[in-house]
């Protein structure tokens, strides 16, 4: 694994992925993106749900400490997508050709069998902890809008059943359908209205929020204590996942030198839409700061408008981020064949989980540390070291190795401080 002293030698220790095992997340037959594009298609990968949780991460760690570990999380998060770049051109300028198009493929040229599976299985398990926080989300945005408790009826049921079970339940059948299309062609402009929505809700939200403040002056913490910052890690890191898709990105721009600057001027200004977003959310409700901010909205038209939108925004996202984990359970159990049953199978298994997970936030944190902090710290600072571990100097190798343990320290302390979260709320 990784490479010998010379580098012509280096050749016989990688692995050309021939016989790729997925396909690729961008065509490369496709017009080569520009830089205004390019720094669109990475605030499009990144950006997501996992905002909405934000605030009341926030409000769990303090508003300075939130902010510290949201920039932190930031600039390491770009730090290491770019080592996952870096590591490409210098496998690809040793062999001589271009065909690691994903995360999955660098895996496999660097350690083999290995390294695909590894790298498979986290991204099936943050993919669809994704979907399980979607339906989450939808569940009890769908119970706030439309079953909210009353003075006469502290706890309403549809049929018997809470509101959260009835309305994720509602979803499953219209999600078989959807998880039935086969390519993600036709689901294509759903991503575009996904996007669309996400961030005009997110303007909505922060103007309200700002109208609030105006209006009232709740008490907030500037530091909520060591006891939660590996729970504020998880959400941050969660919120930052997109880094299975930097070198798809990376393999369609155009002009590759300004990659990296245009890479980190979109981690800029997306930290700095979340820091506001986040700030002001908690600025705005103090402790009563949910663990979903569009709870916080209240009744009215626009504030229905904007948490139906993220509903049916969410609900169409699923899909798309479901298509990854069947490309890899298809390819591992069936032959790499469309499987209908299979993906039948995983819609209800995700369902499932959804309704067994009672809050939002602390399920992004589960995920932002069991499997992210994987995926975005562990993983690209191993392979770097790997590839560059006979020309990187000391200072190189400590950087890189103290990554990794960074990494497996924020995903163990956090997957555990989430979990004491989640058991604690159910009981």
């Amino acid at each position: 694994m990784g490479f010998d002293r010379e580098a012509s030698s280096s050749t016989n220790r990688l692995r050309s992925p021939v016989a790729r095992e997925d396909t690729p997340l961008i065509d490369g037959s496709k017009p080569l993106s520009s830089v205004s594009k390019t720094f669109a298609n990475v605030f499009i990968a990144i950006v997501g749900a996992g905002v909405l949780g934000l605030p009341y991460a926030f409000k769990r760690t303090g508003w300075i400490m939130g902010l510290l570990m949201l920039f932190s999380v930031a600039f390491l998060t770009y730090y290491c997508m770019m080592l996952l770049v870096y590591t490409r051109r210098k496998i690809e300028s040793v062999i001589g050709f271009s065909k690691i198009n994903s995360f999955g493929d660098l895996g496999y040229t660097i350690c083999g069998e290995p390294g695909r599976i590894l790298v498979d299985l986290l991204i099936i398990l943050s993919q669809t902890g994704f979907c399980v926080g979607y339906l989450i989300f939808i569940g009890n945005t769908m119970a706030d809008v439309f079953n909210s408790p009353t003075a006469i009826d502290l706890s309403p049921k549809i049929l018997g059943l809470a509101p959260k079970v009835v309305y994720v339940w509602s979803c499953f059948p219209f999600q078989l359908g959807l998880n039935s299309i086969q390519t993600l062609t036709h689901l294509a402009p759903l991503s575009i209205f996904a996007d669309i929505v996400d961030l005009g809700a997110m303007v909505v939200v922060m103007v309200k929020d700002v109208l609030i403040c105006f209006k009232q002056s709740p008490s907030v913490e500037a530091f909520g204590g060591f006891s939660v910052f590996f729970y504020g890690m998880g959400v941050a890191v969660y919120a930052f996942e997109g880094i299975g898709m930097v070198l798809p990105l990376e393999s369609e721009t155009k002009d590759k030198e300004k990659f990296g600057r245009v890479l980190g001027l979109s981690m800029a200004f997306i930290s700095s839409l979340y820091g506001a977003f986040g700030v002001l959310g908690y600025f705005a409700f103090g402790e009563e700061t949910k663990d979903m901010i569009t709870s916080n909205l209240g009744p009215g038209l626009i504030s229905t408008i904007v948490k139906l939108g993220l509903c049916i925004n969410l609900f169409f996202t699923l899909p798309l981020m479901m298509n990854p984990v069947y490309e890899i359970v298809e390819r591992r159990f069936w032959g790499g064949n469309y499987c209908l049953w299979l993906r039948w199978l995983l819609v209800f298994l995700v369902s499932l989980v959804a309704l067994l997970v009672p809050n939002f936030a602390d399920f992004l944190s589960l995920v932002g540390s069991a499997v992210c902090c994987a995926l975005a710290f562990v993983l690209p600072a191993l392979f770097h070291f790997l590839v560059f571990k006979q020309e990187l100097d000391m200072k190189g190798r400590c950087l890189d190795i103290a990554i990794v343990v960074l990494g497996l320290v924020l995903g163990v302390s956090g997957t555990w401080s989430a979990l004491l979260e989640i058991f604690s709320v159910k009981v």
